[in-house]
Parts: C-alpha cells; sequence; structure tokens
C-alpha cells in the first residue's frame, strides 16, 4: 500500500521550466561569496553534496539579514536538492552570503564549485516518495533531516506529530519544528513548518500541552543558542500556527544541558507540571498559569549531604534526554502508578541511543522510584526519544519514538530524507513476579492495515507467529542477507540478529540485540517496513525494534517452533 501523503507544495517532478537562479557570484575571497538572485519563481532549489563541509548562507533583503542557516553546498556532484521558499521574503530580489567551511586544499577553487551552476529556480519541488528503503506505513518528513518527535497532541480528531526537522539537507542541522497530521496514526499530512529558529537559537525539542481553560494550544521548547534556555509559543488555531512568547525565555539555567521540556497538566494538585532534562538529571517544576514556574524537585541522582557520596538511579552513561512522566493503569488491578520516561544518548543496551524508565509515584512535587534496576522500554537499537500525546482520547498512552539510532543516524543509506518515527504505540503497566514493569502493544489502528493473508513476504506487512515453545523466525533474500529473531522459552529472552543484513555504511550496525521476556510468549507480532522490523509480544510484554537496509527485499520466511501468518498491506 502506497500511502497517501498531502505536501506543502505542488507534488510535480522537476521536469517543469528552470530558470537560472542568478548572475556569476562576487568572490570575496577562498572561502567567502555572495550572489544576487532575482525572485522569478517560488523556490531556489539549492544542490547539496552530503560529504562536504556545511556552508554558512546569509539571506539579504534590502541591506537587512532575514535569514541564516547552514547547507552543505555541491563542490563535484550533487546528491540531491532542497527548496529555498524564495516567496516568504516577499521581495523581488536577494542577496546570499555564503561562507564555506571547508579546507579549500581538499575541495579546490571556490569559483568551480559546482552549486554556482545547478542552482535553480523553479515553481515545484519534487518530493515523490522515490527511495527504496523509504517507509510505506511508516511517518516520515517529505524530505530532509528528521529526528526527536516533539510536541505531539490530540485535539479535535486530529493528531499533531511536530519533529526535529532539518529543511536543508539530510544530516543534522538547522533544527526546527517540522509539523504532520493524522486522523489515525497511520496515514500522515505534511503540514508548513511550525517554528522557526530566532535570535534565542535553534529549536530543540519540547512538548505541547492543550489549554482546554484558556481554548489554545502551547507549545515549550529549548531554545539552543550560546545557552540552553525554555520558550514558549501559543496557538489559537489549533495546532496550525503558533506566536512565540514575547516573554522568553521562560526558563533558565546555568547547566551546558538544559533542555527538552515535557510539560502536562496534573488534576490531583490543579496545576501544571513541566520535567525537563538537566545534565544527569530530570527536574521537575509547577505552575499555575504556564509562564511562571516553580522548582519542585530533581529525579536521577543523589547526593549524601554528609559524606558526599552520590547515588544513581538508572543508567548513566549517556546525557539524558526527552523526558515523560505519565499515571498509568496496573493491568487487572485497581492500582495506579508513574511511568516516569528517559532517553539516553549514549548508554543504550546495545551501544548508542535508547529509552529507559522508571516506575513509582508522584505527588506533584517528587517522584519516588520503587526499583533499583535499570529497565529499557524497547531492547532494539533503533527506539529512541520516546514521548506521549498529550491529551489523547479514551484516557490512551500513545507513544511515538524516532526510529535511529546516533551512532549512525547521519550515514543510514537514504539521501533526500533521513529517518521514521516508530509504529504507534500504547503503554500501560503490568506485574510480573512481584514486580511493575511498562507494557508497549502496537497501537489498535495498526489492526486497521491489514489486508490479505499472503503466502510471499510482502516488502511492508506484518507477520504473525502463533509460538509453540522455542522459536526461530529468518527473513531472507536471494542475497544471502537476513535476519534471524530467536525465542527462547527456557531461557526467557528473545533476540534479533542482524549481522547478515546490509550495513557498510557504519561500523556500528551489525549487532544482536537481547530482550528479556517476562513470562511465556504465546504470539509474536512482526511489523515489517521497507527499512525496519518491530516485533511485540502480543501481550504487550516485549518491544523490539531494528532498522534494516536489505540490498533486495527479504522474499523468503522460514519459521521453525510455530506457525506464521502474513499480511500484506491493505490496499
Amino acid at each position: 500500500m502506497q500511502v497517501k501523503k498531502v505536501f506543502l507544495t505542488v507534488m510535480a517532478a522537476l521536469t517543469c521550466c528552470l530558470v537560472q537562479a542568478q548572475t556569476a557570484p562576487q568572490l570575496l575571497g577562498k572561502s567567502h561569496a555572495m550572489q544576487r538572485v532575482k525572485v522569478e519563481k517560488k523556490f531556489l532549489l539549492l544542490p547539496i553534496q552530503e560529504r562536504e563541509e556545511i556552508a554558512t548562507i546569509k539571506v539579504l533583503v534590502d541591506n537587512q539579514q532575514v535569514m541564516s542557516f547552514n547547507a552543505k553546498l555541491a563542490v563535484d556532484k550533487v546528491d540531491y536538492y532542497v527548496p529555498l521558499e524564495l516567496q516568504h521574503f516577499g521581495a523581488e530580489q536577494l542577496l546570499l552570503d555564503v561562507k564555506f567551511h571547508g579546507d579549500r586544499r581538499f575541495t579546490g577553487a571556490m569559483k568551480d564549485f559546482l552549486c554556482w551552476r545547478e542552482i535553480k529556480q523553479s515553481d515545484t519541488f519534487d518530493t515523490k516518495n522515490c527511495e527504496k528503503y523509504r517507509p510505506q506505513y511508516h511517518h516520515t518528513p517529505v524530505y530532509g533531516w528528521m529526528n526527536d518527535p516533539n510536541g505531539m497532541f490530540y485535539k479535535d480528531g486530529v493528531y499533531h506529530l511536530f519533529y526535529q526537522w532539518n529543511p536543508y539537507g539530510s544530516q543534522w542541522e538547522n533544527m526546527t519544528w517540522g509539523h504532520s497530521t493524522s486522523r489515525d496514526l497511520i496515514h500522515w499530512e505534511a503540514q508548513p513548518t511550525a517554528i522557526e529558529p530566532d535570535a534565542l537559537g535553534s529549536i530543540f525539542s519540547g512538548s505541547c500541552v492543550v489549554d482546554k481553560k484558556n481554548d489554545r494550544v502551547v507549545a515549550f521548547y529549548t531554545s539552543a543558542g550560546e545557552k540552553q534556555t525554555q520558550s514558549m509559543a501559543v496557538s489559537t488555531d489549533g495546532g496550525k500556527t503558533f506566536q512565540k512568547y514575547a516573554g522568553n525565555p521562560v526558563l533558565v539555567s546555568k547547566e551546558e544541558d538544559f533542555r527538552d521540556p515535557k510539560c502536562f497538566w496534573n488534576p490531583e494538585i490543579q496545576k501544571w507540571n513541566l520535567i525537563l532534562a538537566v545534565g544527569q538529571e530530570m527536574r521537575i517544576y509547577s505552575s499555575s498559569n504556564l509562564t511562571d514556574w516553580t522548582y519542585e524537585s530533581s529525579f536521577g541522582q543523589t547526593v549524601n549531604k554528609l559524606t558526599d557520596e552520590v547515588t544513581e538511579a538508572g543508567c548513566h552513561d549517556g546525557v539524558w534526554e526527552c523526558p515523560d512522566l505519565i499515571k498509568l493503569q496496573v493491568r487487572g488491578t485497581d492500582k495506579q502508578k508513574w511511568l516516569l520516561i528517559c532517553n539516553i544518548n549514549p548508554g543504550g543496551p546495545f551501544g548508542g541511543s535508547a529509552t529507559q524508565y522508571f516506575v513509582g509515584n508522584f505527588d506533584g512535587h517528587k517522584f519516588t522510584c520503587e526499583h533499583q534496576d535499570t529497565r529499557w522500554m524497547d531492547y532494539g537499537k533503533d527506539h529512541y526519544a520516546t514521548v506521549t500525546f498529550d491529551n489523547a482520547p479514551d484516557g490512551r498512552h500513545i507513544a511515538l519514538a524516532w526510529m535511529s539510532n546516533w551512532q549512525y543516524a547521519n550515514q543510514v543509506p537514504t539521501k533526500q530524507f533521513r529517518s521514521a518515527n516508530s509504529v504507534p504505540r500504547d503503554l500501560d503497566l503490568f506485574e510480573y513476579n512481584g514486580q511493575t514493569y511498562c507494557g508497549v502493544t502496537p497501537s489498535r489502528e495498526l489492526t486497521a492495515l491489514r489486508g490479505k493473508e499472503v503466502k510471499k513476504v510482502p516488502q511492508a506487512g506484518e507477520i504473525v507467529v502463533d509460538v509453540k515453545g522455542s522459536t526461530e523466525i529468518v527473513l531472507s533474500n536471494a542475497l544471502g542477507e537476513q535476519v534471524v529473531m530467536n525465542y527462547d522459552a527456557l531461557q526467557h529472552t528473545f533476540s534479533m540478529d542482524r549481522t547478515r543484513s546490509y550495513a557498510s555504511f557504519s561500523e556500528a550496525f551489525p549487532c544482536k540485540t537481547t530482550a528479556p521476556v517476562y513470562g511465556d510468549i504465546n504470539q509474536l507480532r512482526i511489523f515489517l517496513d521497507n527499512s525496519s522490523i518491530e516485533v511485540f509480544d502480543a501481550e504487550g510484554r516485549l518491544s523490539m525494534t531494528n532498522l534494516v537496509f536489505p540490498q533486495e527485499p527479504y522474499s523468503k520466511l522460514k519459521v521453525t517452533g510455530g506457525k506464521a501468518t502474513i499480511y500484506e498491506l491493505k490496499k
């Protein structure tokens, strides 16, 4: 099934009339040039070459700088193009001030760079789904780089997903909030850019809340300038557009890592709570009006005032990031407990980034964890920056993750875009051997994707395996590439081995990931897409997310110890 997307611009191939963007560049030195652009079309198409160093591009109108961004302009090869929307500036002519940062000994003379010949103007920009690894039913940006999901909320029948986005290349840079919407968590429509960088800095991760009392949506995000501060923006049209708060920043700190605010309404104290990551801990605040915040407590590190001894909760092998704090029901009981989500990079169980969590109690002021061990929400290598939707319907707590790993996210073998989000997952709690764990279940909307049962392995679909004790599942292709999954009923583990999957782009990519299993597994649900495999215990006690990049699609399925039913995507 080809997922329908509505894009920001006319979706047409670049067969339209193209015009040269400008006159010859004015050279100001070995690495500095200016170029005048007479606005004749909607877009300026910038040629990008990913192996090059970035160039800083300042856009000037009437002698005033109106924009600045970084892009890897092509020197001798064009990998792809990115659009700069010329009509956004409302001017007949622009001046581009371009400063290259690469070493001229390796890149040659600036006057000979290919970018000067390849910069074009056009009324359209091609964003067709043309790459073999672009997922068919996972959310992706229509072009450019994407990492953390941000500001997710539900309102008036629509799910809103914002995300860390680079509009000017498919590697990390120029952090901005992109925006997509959906009515079913599966089919996403791209929306105009939500929040752009300003004098306070780039726009890093954050959250949105539906402020029902004042009929508005309020976004909190990290302004990443010389220091990281917390800023706020308000939408009065349901999240379509945001107006930045004139009193920004609303929270500041002396700490270097001070970011990723997650805000939520806490009915138990009739106030708003906000949790954010500060170095190796999470800090919790409260507010009655969303603008004035009171520090309440910290979680993650406890210092004995008498001995100066530090006691740490969970894993501290990397920086703590992207927190969430939600109250969940414990299955089969009348108990409720709080779940604190803490993303960490590096320090994941198989290297790089991952999502850990803590179960405990929260009184609106202080979170207290009830266990000593480190717990991971997902035991794959490509599950990070997990957060939940605010105001989700029916009391649900729906999570999305960034489906990649910082060890190789910039190098995965795609060009026009990089990165996807995981399938949506509903979170709850379950008990096992006297302990309470986070349950992760594929959201019910995914069942509607099931098409007819088939014998052949599809490029994208769902495989349901009824398990009878220990089971081995092998996906392979004619090139000998394969992914091997094993459920060991005696050792109570599940593993996925992708060491024989295509991985020449990174030495950190080949790996075998292994998860503990809490109780016997009866059924596995495997979500296969063009470049990912996500495996769940049907009862939500196991989650494992891994990217794969087979040079040919997997065409063979072998199951030992169980029975598989294969569903293609619904047409």
